[in-house]
């Protein structure tokens, strides 16, 4: 299981690295577009974005990629500490059978402290995997750094776009459902 741990890990770092080659070689053909279009060579400008929205693509399909290999590696991770704590758990159960056997209250007292050290050590390696886990799976990130950054690439390329797209608007909001809103004011007002 721990070779599976091992190739798991190496598999997503190495769609990771490749992913970043991607994304450079994106950075590449923007700056052969941008050339391109400085040049006022239209047909090569649309290959050569062509050929970025492609890199882009293929960029974000290997992080999505490394992304799921690696909370596979998570889940085989805490299998892999779940066995050994199991196997330590067992081990201290026979000791307490043979110590409840004697009755030798000293003994019996060593293996509940070694019980709880290691009931402790689980508590804290389960709470650490839970994290992991709950990190590496999550697909949800703050809702207003996703708005930020989603308004900072949209006044990126209005600024870009501006000279291109001419007296294009923006599309326009939906209209609010006023019966909601008032239930809404009287659920607050309640309270």
């Amino acid at each position: 299981m721990e070779n599976s741990l091992f190739q798991l890990k190496f598999t997503a770092k190495s769609l990771a690295r490749q992913a970043k080659r991607c994304e450079k070689e994106e950075q590449k053909e923007r700056l052969k577009l941008k050339k391109a279009i400085q040049q006022g060579n239209t047909e090569g400008a649309r290959i050569y974005a062509s050929n970025a929205i492609r890199k882009k693509n293929e960029s974000l399909n290997l992080i999505k990629l490394s992304s799921r290999i690696d909370a596979v590696a998570s889940r085989v991770q805490t299998a892999v500490t779940m066995r050994q704590v199991t196997g330590s758990m067992t081990n201290v159960v026979r000791g307490m059978d043979r110590a409840m056997e004697s009755m030798n209250l000293e003994k019996i007292s060593m293996v509940m402290d070694k019980f709880e050290s290691q009931f402790e050590d689980l508590d804290v390696q389960t709470g650490y995997m839970e994290g992991a886990m709950g990190g590496a799976t999550t697909l949800t990130t703050p809702q207003d750094e996703v708005d930020v950054l989603m308004q900072q690439v949209a006044d990126e390329a209005g600024l870009e776009l501006k000279q291109e797209l001419g007296g294009m608007e923006a599309p326009q909001g939906l209209p609010e459902d006023s019966e909601l809103t008032e239930r809404l004011a009287k659920l607050r007002n309640a309270s």
